[in-house]
């Protein structure tokens, strides 16, 4: 049974791993190909850039949400985890948090910007 539930998690950890990459590789792709049409084409207000970076970071979290969910299961089934595994797992779960902080944070300051009403808009500019 032992031997069983090792296979079945190896098996899922490389899946989860697929699917990091996966969502990691199509936001990096995304956000190449806007950012090259930002740099020919720039908005008046230059918010495209800023708009890109939401975008990116939002795929960016979530596969390293899912790459902490493959190390997690994986050090389930750890007996003898040494100091670099144990690294790598606190390592991921930082980037991911502070990650996850600035992008809402960002986000929140996004939201704020858009629901200011259009005469704030202009005296901000001035």
């Amino acid at each position: 049974m032992k031997e069983l539930m090792a296979v079945i998690a190896e098996n899922t950890i490389m899946i989860i791993h697929a699917m990091a990459l996966v969502i990691i590789a199509i936001g990096t792709i995304q956000a190449f190909f806007l950012s090259v049409r930002a740099i020919f084409n720039r908005s008046p207000t230059g918010d495209s850039f800023h708009y890109i970076y939401l975008q990116y970071a939002r795929y960016l979290v979530g596969g390293l949400t899912f790459q902490l969910a493959a190390d997690i299961i994986e050090s389930s089934l750890a007996t003898n985890w040494g100091w670099d595994e144990l690294g790598r797992l606190a390592a991921i779960a930082v980037i991911r948090t502070f990650l996850n902080f600035f992008l809402e944070r960002d986000l929140e300051k996004m939201e704020r910007h858009e629901t200011r009403p259009q005469g704030a808009l202009d005296e901000a500019k001035q």
